[in-house]
This record gives C-alpha cells, sequence and structure tokens, in this order.
C-alpha cells in the first residue's frame, strides 16, 4: 500500500459513508441503540462502519483495521493500521445538529500520518494528500474524482488574543478552568473532530480537550492537524500523543497551532 493508493480511496469511501449516514439523517426517523458503555449507536453508524469496512478490506487486505463499531473484536496490537470512526459525533446526529464527521486514518508506528475528515451535512472534507500536507476540498465531492482543493495551514497565532474552540456535548469546568489560563479572544463550540480541522484551516488557535477519547474519534482529525503544521499533546506533560495503545483509549490532550505559548495543566 503507498500513500498514493490509499488517498482517494479512504476519500471515497468516507465520501460514500457520509452519503448514507445523510439519507439516514434526513429520513423521518432512525433506530438508536445504547453500547455496553452507555454511549448511543444508531443506524447511520452500524451503515456506514460496514460500508467502510469493507472498502477497506477490499483495496487493503494486508493491513489491519481498527473501527469503532467493531472495537470489541481488537484484541491484537499492531504497528501499522488502519483507524476508523463512522460516525463521530453521534449526539450531534440524534440531535439533528449537523456537526458530525466520518473519519479514516492510517496511523503508522504510534503516529497518524494520513487521514480523512468529512463533515457531509456541514458540506466540508478535509483530508491528506499523499505528500502528508493537508487541504480542504470544497464542491460536489463526487466520489470517484477529487474536486477543487486548496492548501490549509494552522494560524500565526497571538498569544494575547486566542481563538479557543471546545466540545459542544462534553464541555464542563475542567476544561473552562484550562481555557481561562490563556487570553482568549473568543471562543467556538464544535463537535466531533471538526474541532482538530478548525485548528487545520486557522480558523482556531487551541482545542484542549479534558475528557475522554478513544483512538478512533482523535486520529483522522490528528493527521489532518499534522499536515496543516499543528501539534496534538498530551494535556500532562506536553510528549506527542501516540497511537496503538492498549484499550486504544487516550489521555486528555491539546491541539495547537505551533505559536501557542501552552500552559502547563
Amino acid at each position: 500500500m503507498t500513500y498514493e493508493e490509499l488517498v482517494p480511496v479512504i476519500r471515497r469511501l468516507a465520501i460514500e459513508a457520509g452519503n448514507k449516514i445523510m439519507e439516514i439523517y434526513n429520513s423521518d426517523d432512525f433506530d438508536v441503540k445504547v453500547k455496553s458503555d452507555d454511549s448511543p449507536v444508531t443506524e447511520a453508524d452500524e451503515a456506514a462502519d460496514a460500508l467502510i469496512s469493507a472498502g477497506l478490506r477490499a483495496a487493503f487486505p494486508d493491513v489491519m483495521l481498527v473501527t469503532e463499531e467493531q472495537s470489541a473484536s481488537h484484541k491484537e496490537q499492531g504497528d501499522t493500521f488502519l483507524i476508523v470512526d463512522p460516525l463521530d459525533g453521534t449526539k450531534e446526529f440524534i440531535h439533528r445538529r449537523g456537526d458530525f464527521t466520518v473519519n479514516i486514518a492510517l496511523v503508522e508506528k504510534g503516529v497518524p500520518t494520513r487521514g480523512v475528515v468529512y463533515a457531509p451535512a456541514k458540506a466540508r472534507m478535509f483530508f491528506t494528500l499523499a505528500d502528508g500536507s493537508s487541504v480542504e476540498e470544497t464542491g460536489a465531492f463526487a466520489p470517484e474524482t477529487i474536486g477543487e482543493t486548496a492548501p490549509i495551514r494552522v494560524a500565526d497565532s497571538d498569544n494575547a488574543a486566542l481563538m479557543v474552540v471546545a466540545s459542544k456535548s462534553h464541555r464542563d469546568q475542567a476544561t473552562d478552568d484550562y481555557i481561562n489560563k490563556y487570553s482568549v479572544k473568543d471562543m467556538k463550540s464544535a463537535g466531533s473532530s471538526l474541532k482538530f480541522c478548525l485548528v487545520a484551516t486557522g480558523e482556531a488557535d487551541l482545542y484542549p480537550r479534558v475528557g475522554r477519547t478513544m483512538e478512533w474519534d482523535t486520529a483522522a482529525g490528528h493527521a489532518v492537524l499534522s499536515g496543516a503544521g499543528g501539534k496534538v499533546v498530551r494535556f500532562d506533560d506536553h510528549t506527542p500523543l501516540i497511537y496503538g495503545k492498549d484499550g486504544y483509549a487516550n489521555p486528555f490532550f491539546i491541539a495547537y497551532a505551533p505559536g501557542v505559548e501552552l500552559k502547563e495543566a
């Protein structure tokens, strides 16, 4: 598998999954179930997972695949793997708020190196090119043909007037306490992995996450942010956030433009 082979496939599968998700999103009603960890799952999650998994296994049968909806069956650990969250922001989906995304990424030696984040209800798509740089695509999002793209780059941050993005569904006092250590010009709320992409495009400078996430929640956004010049580090010691951890659970983390002067936790 080369990056040239990978990128068109993950982009196409993200669009096809997004189309399936929007069919269900725009229907009169859809089923919502509760998983063993009390998180919700919809028929859109499951349909998108089945579509993406089948596509990745057909294209790259020798590459380990980790997906949120099949996570209970992932017993092995690998050095290189594809990781998928077929519908990140299920709560946003259920409440029809639009801030949900399709996420597919490649992890190599603990680092997300390529990825795609597609927000079908927002008509925004971000992905890494074969060379590792990140772009935003605009247009009709035809599955087989990449449309017009523009390079994205993190902001040249002003530490006296930072733009901060935080979670819509998981905002808490600990997050606010940390944000208050900075000189903040304004705040944005966003759901799902879109927060990484807002930092990647320069629409925000800083995204702290003081709460539970899994690697499939963050890998694609992490790859896009890295390709735009940004960084993602652990909240506690500011070392790089790595992947392939036991159980695929993340520690708290901070995603940011390198010009931001990070504060201690």
